[in-house]
């Protein structure tokens, strides 16, 4: 397997426990009995909970970008050392986001999101040259 297909399924792991944490904190502030409902009407959450959410979506939204770009890579035989070090660095810069979202840490949760971006970007770069 490539280097960027074991990233792929370790980010698939995280988006595993950002579902649980966000699930454990969201019940907790609405309460089981609404958790198990069909929630016809909605409750936003706020807090924690609602920053797991909020990252929780962050990391769907950002893992539709780095599967593609790691489809590409290695549908396209272009992994190399640089799309391995770029999974890399999408992963744990994806790793980080979580507590600095969660927590609340301004700027540096942009900042770490931009590394996880750029460098899906230049995986996608990579595998078209």
């Amino acid at each position: 397997m490539t280097p960027e297909l074991v990233v792929l399924a370790l980010a698939g792991l995280l988006q595993g426990l950002q579902f649980a944490a966000y699930s454990i904190t969201a019940q907790q502030q609405v309460g089981t009995r609404y958790a198990a409902s069909p929630r016809d009407e909605p409750r936003q959450l706020t807090g924690r909970a609602g920053r797991y959410q909020r990252a929780l979506n962050n990391h769907f939204e950002g893992l539709i970008l780095f599967t593609l770009a790691v489809v590409v890579v290695v549908l396209g035989d272009g992994s190399s050392g640089l799309t391995a070090t770029c999974a890399w660095i999408y992963l744990a810069a994806r790793i980080a986001y979580v507590p600095a979202y969660v927590l609340g840490w301004a700027p540096w949760r942009s900042l770490i999101w931009a590394f996880g971006f750029a460098a899906t970007m230049l995986m996608l770069i990579a595998a078209l040259l």
